[in-house]
């Protein structure tokens, strides 16, 4: 099934990560001197992180609209949602992409599980700062990462001219999913099918993430291959194990 809805420009493996310090910016514990960094890998879980994939979500029995995230089963959204602690439109973004990244990978077996433990660490599932989600999946206020100038987090000039990120002095992560303005530059979708990509809006920034995730790594049941992709996200084993930590709850929440 092609919808056209998927708005791909550029699908090469060497595109820039994703932003790599966002879990830094939103985790207190992370933020602030190395010694910071060093409390955290000594806390990190002996075993390595990995998470086990949810089964996909049902699928709606009637097309709501024109997104991904109006392709997933209502009642299995409320219900996961109340389970999870999820807000439900970022659970129909996360379960969304799922469903609108078969058409770029097909082999992917990246799950919606993987994707809130993403959303979680990055946002809080666009809950950051106070941020929530409208009816048509925008975030307000706006999601911005740290300026990444060097130190402690990753040197990236800037690249956008301040068009996504709203400043032209560096380049620093936007919207729900944490998403650094090059990266959506090659990256742009429209999860749910309004015609404007948009890296605030969460169906739009899920659908981007789980397309670059699944181009990094198509096997995510098994723990190497879990561990690959994440790290194409962020390197760090702390946010590796903090995500796993999330997505592993969820999964083990819903029947």
């Amino acid at each position: 099934m092609n919808r056209g809805r998927i708005l791909i420009i550029a699908a090469v493996l060497g595109v820039v990560a994703l932003a790599a310090v966002a879990f830094f910016a939103f985790q207190p514990v992370s933020v602030g001197t190395p010694d910071d960094d060093a409390s955290d890998s000594a806390d990190a879980p002996s075993e390595p992180a990995f998470a086990t994939q949810a089964p996909p979500p049902p699928r709606a029995s009637t097309l709501a609209g024109p997104g991904f995230n109006d392709m997933v089963d209502p009642d299995w959204a409320t219900e996961t949602a109340d389970a999870t602690g999820i807000p439900r439109q970022a659970l129909l973004a996360y379960a969304g992409a799922t469903i609108g990244v078969v058409e770029n990978f097909p082999e992917c077996t990246i799950g919606w599980n993987t994707l809130a433990g993403i959303g979680k660490v990055e946002s809080d599932h666009a809950r950051h700062g106070g941020a929530t989600i409208d009816a048509n999946g925008h975030v307000e206020p706006l999601i911005f990462g740290v300026p990444l100038t060097g130190g402690e987090v990753e040197d990236i000039p800037d690249t956008d001219a301040g068009e996504f990120d709203g400043t032209a002095d560096f380049d620093r992560a936007i919207g729900p999913m944490q998403i650094i303005p090059s990266t959506w530059r090659s990256w742009h979708t429209d999860g749910n099918g309004d015609g404007v990509p948009d890296p605030h809006n969460v169906y739009d920034a899920a659908l981007a993430a789980a397309n670059y995730l699944c181009h990094a790594q198509t096997d995510w049941t098994t723990g190497e291959g879990w561990r690959a992709g994440v790290a194409a996200y962020n390197t760090e084993p702390s946010y590796a194990a903090a995500v796993a930590e999330a997505a592993q709850e969820y999964a083990d929440l819903v029947p």
